[in-house]
């Protein structure tokens, strides 16, 4: 299947006469539209009939867009009890998966993506006129916006907190934060106001585990169509390994996929091979790294950029290997255990909170990190007792961008601190600092305890990084979901006392509780995880040469973020770098970034042919 051929998209555009050159440029592109009760479009695009529901009655416009629960039938009901925008999402509730939600009520809009960031909703002004859409690069095209070079300062950064993650990267489009709607007003003004709200922590562990589990249930079986081929992967860790025999339970016949890397000591095979002879009805695929594209192979190619830089650029070829074979099998989608780790356990930093609680299990808590995971005694301590706010914390962050890199973890309060590499330019670090001023003047953290904001921060990363997972493999012709990345399931892990799922006695505690009596005990008793520095460094040395054209041909150098020499020695010497593999792998996936889009200024889902072309007048989507 060609890159980009098989991408969804859609815009939402106001009930009121439109500039003759948006609907222009938009016609010969949009395959499907549905339209207000005026006749005027009301949603333009090109998606796969499954992937939106529509309802409607009278003026009232309601569309579930994605992976969702819920049926026309359904949703047709659930539109009665809709009489105004506040309403929407109560006629919502028990809806479950990843998705959009559009509304129109008498001139009223209504648009939002997920909590967890997998969907997300852009904004921007096109000839005079706000229009709405599920990419922030079809804004871009229709506003002949470029990238914004503060956003790719921020890029090269270490760690990004929010409001800045997931940003969009183009100069006049605006992303809406997780969590946020906007709601859209008769005379074309717009406002974002918060839908969602983090449940109460409240539940012990074994009656949250219960509410993981259902919700677990209720997203995998979402995906599965019982009796037919569902590819999985299954690389032996608790995430994926629970997916598998939820899948299983669903009535999935599974092909898994499981990676073995070189290391001494990786045990992945070993548990992945244990959990496959205990699941029913399963062909399971072992890929040896020796057997697959080296790290950082195909860099040379060009490929329709996604949304943003990718941090996934080392394997990218070898996920299209390994895809190749599962579609082999005739599966059309593949679970990933992706989101797992961020969601089931809580920032250590949950000590801070509970040592106003509970000082004495506050201290036997900290004494355990510390000795697991060698914090410095001072660090430690500095957790357990200061405050401080969060626009304190972004300033403070804003003056150590230079710093080093840590050598020894340690216990983070507001989240990990972002620190640019030492390639990144003068420029870079003024532009990054001024966002970072930006948002200290004005944002709001997540939730007043630091803990539970750092908590809901990663769920949201990977929430972000799951929406291009799912893109980039959908490209390739076999989407990768991410259920843990549901909003349904984010809530029932926020439900839980931090301290009983994230305790440094055991390993993922709350999935491990939930998982109880469907995983087998083995797999769930496991503490290690596999890593592929060998493959890492091999595939580097492999591809020097293309590394060290990139270092004197760098989009990132041109547009004054890097510094060329810096640049070139991090690229072409990566082992002496204080930063380590992450910070370069973050620089790598932006300059792939630019260099994609410099090649393929049109987005390639914009340029094929629609599954539905339509004739003037507007077809109704609800027609095919």
């Amino acid at each position: 299947m060609a890159s980009g051929s098989s991408r969804s998209w859609f815009i939402v555009v106001p009930d009121q006469e439109l500039p003759p050159g948006l609907l222009t440029r938009l016609r010969p592109r949009a395959g499907r539209v549905v339209r207000y009760p005026s006749g005027r479009p009301w949603l333009l695009g090109d998606w796969a009939p499954e992937r939106m529901v529509v309802a409607s009655a009278g003026e009232q416009l309601l569309a579930v867009a994605g992976t969702s629960s819920v049926t026309t039938t359904d949703l047709q009901a659930r539109l009665k009890g809709v009489s105004a925008v506040a309403d929407v999402e109560g006629a919502l509730r028990g809806v479950h998966g990843s998705f959009h939600v559009v509304a129109s009520l008498k001139g009223r809009g209504y648009v939002r993506g997920s909590a967890s960031g997998a969907c997300r909703v852009h904004r921007a002004v096109v000839d005079g006129v706000t229009v709405c859409a599920d990419r922030a690069r079809t804004l871009a095209w229709l506003t002949d916006a470029g990238p914004d070079t503060a956003q790719l300062a921020a890029r090269l950064a270490s760690a990004l907190p929010h409001p800045l993650a997931g940003a969009a990267m183009w100069s006049a489009v605006e992303t809406v934060s997780p969590g946020h709607a906007l709601h859209l007003d008769p005379g074309g003004s717009c406002r974002t106001v918060a839908w969602w709200q983090a449940p109460e922590a409240g539940l012990p562990l074994a009656e949250a585990a219960l509410a993981l589990r259902k919700a677990l249930c209720d997203a995998v079986a979402l995906r599965v169509r019982p009796g037919q081929v569902l590819a999985a992967d299954l690389s032996g860790g608790m995430d994926s390994t629970s997916l598998c025999f939820l899948a299983a339970e669903a009535g999935a016949s599974l092909v898994t996929a499981t990676l073995h890397w070189e290391a001494l000591g990786n045990e992945d095979q070993h548990y992945a091979r244990y959990a496959a002879d205990r699941l029913p009805d399963v062909e399971s695929l072992g890929f040896p790294s020796a057997e697959l594209p080296p790290c950082f192979a195909g860099l040379e190619r060009r490929q329709d950029p996604q949304e943003e830089p990718s941090p996934s650029l080392r394997d990218r070829e070898i996920q299209q290997h390994i895809t190749h074979a599962l579609r082999a099998r005739g599966a059309p989608l593949r679970l990933t255990g992706h989101g797992g780790d961020h969601a089931v356990v809580p920032p250590a930093s949950y000590i801070h909170a509970l040592l106003r609680r509970n000082p004495t299990l506050a201290l036997r808590h900290a004494a355990g990190f510390k000795a697991q995971r060698r914090w410095p005694l001072g660090a430690t301590a500095r957790v357990l007792l200061r405050g401080g706010s969060y626009p304190d914390w972004l300033n403070t962050a804003r003056g150590r961008l230079r710093e080093a890199a840590v050598p020894l973890p340690q216990c983070e309060t507001w989240g990990p601190q972002p620190t640019l590499p030492e390639w990144a330019s003068t420029r870079a670090a003024d532009q990054f600092a001024a966002l970072l001023r930006s948002a200290a003047e004005q944002t709001v953290p997540l939730a007043t305890d630091f803990s539970r904001h750092a908590w809901i921060h990663q769920m949201r990363e990977a929430g972000r990084i799951a929406g291009l997972i799912i893109d980039d493999t959908t490209a390739d012709g076999l989407p990768a979901d991410s259920p843990f990345c549901d909003d349904t399931v984010l809530d029932a892990c926020l439900s839980v006392r931090s301290h009983q799922a994230g305790h440094p006695w055991s390993y993922k505690p709350l999935l491990a509780a939930a998982m109880g009596g469907l995983v087998p005990e083995h797999l769930l008793l496991r503490t290690t995880k596999d890593h592929c520095d060998i493959e890492w460094y091999r595939g580097i040395r492999e591809h020097r040469r293309q590394l060290a054209e990139w270092a004197e041909t760098s989009h990132l150098v041109a547009a004054g973020v890097a510094e060329e020499d810096g640049l070139r020695r991090a690229l072409l010497s990566p082992g002496l770098q204080a930063g380590g593999g992450a910070a370069l792998e973050n620089t790598l996936g932006v300059e792939a970034w630019l260099r994609d889009v410099a090649a393929h200024p049109v987005p390639a889902y914009l340029t094929h042919t629609p599954r539905h072309r339509y004739q003037e007048p507007f077809i109704d989507s609800a027609a095919h």
